[in-house]
């Protein structure tokens, strides 16, 4: 898309926007180690997906949007690095993240309306169908958009969260903006097969 979308919004769509409480872990598999840090990985429960999917569990969420590496979302206090470190000697590092990046989930029948008048990716639900994860430039930021059953994972730089928090208030307001004070993990993850 090269410009602004110049169609009005839907009336009264609606969109839900909620920060997320959820520890943030990246996995980085070393050089040729992703088949070993996969397997690892599945022994202790965590399915990693292919690059550009995601896979949701009961309080977890794991995504790929580079090849060899993926962000864990976990409850708060679940699992940290030095556990994972552990499990993985050799074959990947595991890196916190949970203070350099912010995590929003917006909800709603106008999200991806809403989201295609700064986003560089195609999200028309054909194209970014549920179980799927980019990485793209939005408002001049580096985001991570994971898309949900009825919603948009979107995960900012905390440096610019800010900026993107009050670029998304101001964007949906047209569309019928609910702020809600906190989401879970709990609230959008669950059990798929994606």
């Amino acid at each position: 898309m090269s410009g602004p979308d110049p169609r009005p919004p839907s009336p009264g769509a609606g969109i839900r926007l909620a920060p997320v409480t959820a520890d943030i872990l990246e996995l980085a598999a070393f050089r040729n180690r992703s088949a070993d840090l996969e397997r690892l990985a599945a022994a202790r429960g965590v399915a990693l997906p292919a690059c550009g999917h995601l896979t949701r569990r009961p309080a977890r969420l794991t995504l790929s949007v580079r090849p060899g590496r993926w962000l864990l979302l976990t409850a708060p206090a679940t699992e940290g690095a030095s556990a994972w470190e552990g499990a993985i000697p050799g074959c990947g590092a595991a890196v916190e993240l949970s203070a350099a990046l912010a995590a929003t989930v917006l909800s709603g029948p106008a999200v991806r309306e809403m989201l295609i008048r700064s986003c560089r990716l195609d999200l028309a639900a054909e194209a970014f169908p549920e179980a799927h994860a980019a990485a793209t430039i939005m408002v001049q930021v580096p985001v991570i958009l994971a898309a949900l059953e009825g919603a948009m994972l979107l995960l900012t730089p905390a440096t610019m969260a800010r900026h993107v928090h009050e670029w998304l208030v101001t964007t949906s307001r047209p569309f019928g903006l609910s702020l809600a004070p906190q989401a879970s993990l709990a609230d959008f993850s669950g059990d798929n097969s994606a």
